[in-house]
């Protein structure tokens, strides 16, 4: 096995950084890596978070740190005077790599960040833990999340913030702490004057752990951000949680979704809002709130001057409940961010919203995703054309169609503030994409526009093309899964020949082909502004990857190129390589599932070695070899920019896969086989 040593170390540092292979942390046990940590002077993050590894070979499958990898790491940090972020979730670590570690933050007073989630860490290594939190001067940032920690780790948690004044973030979501163990920790808040973030999701902490949380509430004056989604708290948890934020005048954030929390729950909450004064965002999703709960929570609203962000997506109202909430907000100014998705939200609230939008001054944000009302953007454009805070609306999967379209058209025409427009899955066809585009001809605030999985076609697409050429806001336009061909891509092509602000354009899973590729290749050789075009899953074969290739040797500003999915084969890929071999602006290609082989990845390789700008590339799901993978590790001995390389469900055999290990170790390149 390839191991560090100093010198790479010290060499491939970039921007203060590092991070390890995709293999697991394994590959530190060298104690060369330690002796380097104690004496670099310029390391400031270190990632050993492996991405999905499927290695074919079974000698590297399934390793985890090992007490001798904790050891190094361990002594490295001892002395080390520059690291403050250390990632080491997702790396198999149990209690005894833990006590290794803890012993380290004992001394270390340069480490800010700790990541250990997902891991196997239970009680023991938690103990440990938090013996080094009593003493430890300069972490403020611990995850522990999806570990397997219990009851008497969170006591021992409790004794350690009972004396820790340097902890502000502490993430403890998906453990297993029961009632009993919120219960201790509830304690420690009381005394607590430093923590400010506190993760407790799905932690099955019940009605009781509510309650001791809620006791803490009453005297805790720092934390501003409890998370307590998926915690089984009902409507008895949450009353004792509402009574809480009627004394407390610290807690900004609350998310509460997914608690099965019903009217009584959501009166006691609203209750609460009409008092309290620092709360800004109140998360309900997912819960069982009916009528009676939320016109409790409209009647607050009128009176509540500190709430920003509402959240009641999937609750279950009603009309009548939809009107009273919505009128709510003509008397409420501080509202900026409102979800009401998924229902129906009925003639009626409608109604009541179109009169709210023409009066209401502090709405930037609605999300009526799912309204099951078709008639909505009829109703609502004719207040859009005087709304002038409104800049972000959420009409996706309403079934508005062709007539809904061409109603937003008419309100684009006017609109001030429209910044942001999500229609996706709404049965738009060629006639509502040409409302939208007369209206992109004057609009002169929207800057993106989500129409994926529609059904615009080519037509459609030829009607946006031309606003194109005149529009001078638009930079983000998502056009997925529209049916969308030959014509249609060569209209966006000459749009794009003309078009400077254009940024992202989203074409995946239409049907260009090569024709359609190469048409846009002959627009990217001149556009001096899109940034990242997307063309997974569009039936582009060789022809078309040759002209995307030619275009790229002339392009300057693409950096992001999407197609995945195609069947560009090596021919293709050589193509792109010698692209590679003259661009200086590319820094990701996702190759995936292309069916290249070795000789494309060999001369994708040649590419790497003289590129200076790449830094992520995808060659999953392809057909590379040994002698592919042996080519491309013998590039990365010399590329100085990739960061990246996935070659996921290859054909690499265990020869490839340790080459492609070994020099990954050197080189601090993630590499996901």
């Amino acid at each position: 096995m390839q191991h560090w040593n100093t010198s790479s170390l010290k060499g491939h540092i970039i921007n203060g950084t590092i991070s390890a292979t995709s293999q697991k942390i394994r590959s530190i046990t060298n104690p060369a890596l330690s002796e380097a940590l104690k004496t670099n002077s310029t390391l400031t993050a270190y990632n050993m978070r492996p991405m999905n590894v499927t290695v074919l070979a079974p000698s590297l499958m399934d390793e985890s740190i090992g007490d001798n990898g904790a050891q190094v790491l361990s002594e490295a940090l001892k002395t080390n005077s520059t690291l403050t972020i250390l990632n080491l979730s997702d790396n198999s670590i149990g209690d005894n790599e833990v006590q290794s570690l803890s012993e380290a933050l004992k001394t270390n007073s340069t480490l800010t960040y700790l990541d250990l989630q997902n891991n196997s860490i239970g009680d023991t290594g938690v103990q440990a833990l938090s013996e080094a939190l009593k003493t430890n001067s300069t972490l403020t940032t611990l995850s522990l999340a999806d570990n397997l920690i219990g009851e008497s780790g969170a006591l021992a948690l409790s004794e350690a913030l009972n004396t820790n004044s340097i902890l502000t973030t502490l993430d403890l979501q998906n453990n297993l702490f029961g009632e009993n163990g919120v219960q201790v920790l509830s304690e420690a808040l009381k005394f607590n004057s430093t923590l400010i973030v506190l993760y407790l999701c799905r932690n099955s902490i019940g009605e009781d752990g509510a309650q001791a949380l809620s006791e803490a509430l009453k005297i805790n004056s720092t934390l501003t951000t409890l998370n307590l989604g998926s915690s089984m708290i009902g409507d008895s948890g949450t009353q004792k949680l509402a009574k809480a934020l009627e004394a407390n005048t610290a807690l900004a954030t609350l998310y509460l979704h997914k608690n099965s929390i019903r009217d009584k729950g959501a009166q006691a909450l609203a209750q609460a809002l009409k008092t309290n004064s620092t709360l800004t965002t109140l998360n309900l999703e997912d819960n069982m709130i009916w009528t009676k709960g939320l016109l409790a929570f409209s009647e607050a609203l009128q009176s509540n001057s500190t709430l920003t962000t509402l959240d009641l997506q999937g609750n279950r109202m009603s009309n009548p409940v939809d009107l009273a909430l919505i009128i709510s907000l003509r008397n409420n100014s501080t509202l900026n961010n409102l979800y009401l998705g998924n229902r129906y939200i009925g003639v009626s609230g409608v109604q009541a919203l179109v009169e709210v939008l023409e009066t209401n001054s502090s709405l930037t944000t609605l999300d009526l995703q799912g309204v099951k009302y078709k008639e909505i953007t009829l109703a609502l454009s004719e207040s859009l054309k005087t709304n002038s805070t409104l800049t972000t609306l959420n009409l996706g999967y309403s079934s508005i169609g062709d007539n809904g379209a061409q109603g937003l058209s008419g309100a684009l025409k006017t609109s001030s503030a429209l910044t942001t427009l999500y229609a996706p899955n709404n049965s738009i066809r060629d006639e509502g994409a040409w409302a939208l585009a007369e209206a992109l001809k004057a609009n002169t605030t929207l800057v993106t526009l989500d129409l994926q999985n529609n059904s615009i076609g080519d037509g459609g697409a030829q009607a946006l093309a031309v606003a194109l050429k005149t529009n001078s806001t638009l930079t983000t336009l998502d056009l997925w899964g529209n049916a969308i061909g030959y014509h249609g891509a060569q209209a966006l092509s000459e749009a794009l020949k003309t078009n400077t602000t254009l940024i992202r354009l989203y074409l995946q899973n239409n049907a260009i082909g090569d024709c359609g590729a190469q048409s846009l290749a002959e627009a990217l050789k001149t556009n001096s502004g899109l940034m990242t075009l997307d063309l997974w899953g569009n039936s582009i074969r060789t022809i078309g990857g040759q002209a995307l290739a030619a275009a790229l040797k002339a392009n300057s500003t693409l950096t992001t190129l999407y197609l995945q999915y195609n069947n560009i084969g090596d021919i293709g890929a050589q193509a792109m390589a010698e692209a590679l071999k003259i661009n200086s602006t590319l820094a990701t290609l996702n190759f995936w599932n292309n069916s290249i082989g070795d000789s494309g990845a060999q001369a994708l390789s040649e590419a790497l070695k003289a590129n200076s700008t790449l830094a992520i590339l995808i060659l999953a799901g392809n057909i590379i070899g040994d002698s592919g993978a042996q080519a491309l590790a013998e590039a990365l001995k010399i590329s100085s920019t990739l960061t990246s390389l996935d070659l996921q469900d290859n054909l690499i055999g265990d020869v490839g896969s340790q080459m492609l290990d070994q020099v990954s170790h050197v080189m601090g390149c993630i590499i996901d086989q």
